[in-house]
């Protein structure tokens, strides 16, 4: 099965972010979760190769993430979760933490030990059996001396104190944040998964991001 999902999600430009234990609530036949993500340019290039992402219409990441992990699902006899579409939301964070893959950061996001700061999923796939063996993990910022994502964010929206999301949101409104435009400054500082998110990906999340502003 693992060969499999490793194919299958590659296909897509994806790859798994660890595996966790089954939760409540989960559909019936459960035996563990898989976190899919981003496989750095590879995901970029099938995802601008998809009709969602020329049509025009209205959050194609999200709608080509539910066709894509929906057709994964039903290739590997599974039930694919999507962190949107709520209420309610499923804990992506929890699951997340409970593969052993992700830890709190400095700043409070979650860091992954390959994709660091820049990890994010598009879903989660419910599989049948138990999990495959995982490799012991540990979080890349125990070995980080310099920990340069608590100050890498201008405004200083973003430190181990918290997310003041106004504030970022105001300071990218400036001439001085047109570069927080091009990816999260906090986030590209991190020196795991450096070069693993293409420019213009990052520039696409962080417009979508933007655009949400209340």
């Amino acid at each position: 099965m693992p060969g499999d999902l490793d194919t299958i999600a590659g296909s897509q430009g994806l790859v798994p972010l660890g595996h966790a234990a089954p939760e409540a609530g989960l559909p019936a036949g459960t035996g563990h979760l898989v976190l899919l993500g981003p496989d750095g340019g590879a995901f970029w290039a099938v995802f601008r190769a998809s009709p969602e992402y020329g049509d025009g219409a209205p959050d194609p990441l999200d709608r080509w993430s539910s066709r894509v992990l929906g057709g994964i699902a039903d290739r590997l006899g599974g039930v694919a979760l999507l962190p949107f579409g709520g209420p309610p939301w499923h804990p992506f964070i929890a699951w997340a933490l409970a593969t052993g893959r992700c830890f709190p950061s400095p700043v409070g996001l979650l860091v992954h030990d390959r994709f660091g700061l820049m990890v994010s999923f598009r879903g989660a796939i419910a599989l049948p059996g138990p999990p495959p063996p995982q490799p012991d993990g540990a979080s890349p910022c125990e070995s980080c001396t310099d920990k340069p994502c608590l100050v890498a964010c201008p405004p200083r929206a973003m430190t181990g104190a918290g997310y003041d999301v106004a504030a970022c949101h105001d300071f990218i409104d400036t001439t001085a944040g047109a570069d927080c435009l091009s990816g999260c400054l906090v986030r590209r500082a991190c020196p795991v998964g450096q070069g693993l998110r293409p420019e213009a990906q990052s520039a696409f999340h962080m417009a979508a991001f933007h655009r949400s502003r209340p």
